[in-house]
């Protein structure tokens, strides 16, 4: 029986220094030399997420942008990819417009990805999100001058960042939209909201099962922290949450396992990944 092991990212594999332990790199590095069949599932780009996991083995293709696509970690290849219709495009300026958002807008531009804002609209959240990624080629600040530039290109994913109240009435304008994937959380560790738009196939959930068919795979065992992990853990014959998990996800888990500072992910397919094979 073969069986995929997904984990999310941040707030489950990764500690609160956004960075995965020696003691959880090796294990999952020494299991995957033993036939694990283990990758991960984040809401982040392959460029991010391959500085967060610098040094981890993964054999299988990984799950960015929350399932919009699926790719190879090693050469960048995407083998899965959900965008957003020019029509669709439309609808959701006209959203941001009337509620007076300006969202960060992810999109292949001439086949190159790139990640647009508005400075002149820059709030705490979004300065800070932008700090932490110092020197991304991705980057194309615009000034208002080039303001019509923001929706340019291939569009896969928007970011809205700033306060609950603020970005309330985007999400209650599009979550029961057929066409749009939308995510309302707070950032973790922080006070700011996020507003997350994608394509409506663009899940993990979706991506998992794409995955699991292009690897043969029976069974999937699933790892997370937060409310986008829900729709994986729908989908997974098992799945569990870590300790500093949200209460909602927790109720879903087929259990509760040690916290992402306690290195539960990995301690838990130490011990039981064997079970499975």
């Amino acid at each position: 029986m073969r069986t995929l092991f997904v984990t999310d990212l941040d707030g489950t594999l990764l500690n609160r220094g956004s960075r995965i332990s020696d003691f959880s790199r090796k294990t999952i590095n020494g299991l995957v030399e033993k036939g694990l069949l283990f990758t991960y599932a984040t809401a982040r780009s392959l460029a991010s997420a391959s500085v967060v996991a610098e040094g981890l083995s993964t054999e299988i293709p990984i799950i960015a942008y929350n399932g919009a696509f699926i790719v190879e970690p090693s050469d960048g290849k995407i083998l899965l990819s959900n965008f957003i219709t020019e029509e669709q495009k439309g609808f959701l300026k006209d959203v941001f417009r009337k509620n007076h958002v300006s969202p960060l807008v992810y999109a292949y531009v001439n086949g190159v990805e790139k990640v647009t804002w508005r400075t002149a609209l820059e709030n705490d959240g979004i300065q800070r999100y932008l700090s932490l990624r110092k020197g991304d080629k991705r980057f194309q600040p615009l000034s208002e001058e080039e303001a019509d530039k923001l929706y340019v290109g291939d569009s896969f994913y928007y970011t809205c960042i700033g306060e609950k109240e603020e970005l309330q009435p985007v999400y209650e304008a599009l979550k029961d939209s057929e066409d749009f994937n939308v995510l309302f959380h707070q950032e973790l560790y922080r006070p700011e909201y996020w507003c997350e738009i994608l394509p409506k196939k663009a899940t993990k959930a979706n991506a998992i099962a794409e995955l699991k068919k292009l690897w043969g795979c029976e069974k999937v065992v699933s790892f997370g922290d937060a409310v986008n992990d829900i729709p994986m853990f729908e989908i997974s014959d098992e799945c569990y949450a870590v300790e500093n998990a949200v209460e909602e996800l927790k109720k879903l888990a087929t259990g509760v396992i040690g916290s992402n500072e306690d290195d539960g992910v990995a301690k838990w397919l130490l011990d039981n990944w064997k079970k499975w094979q």
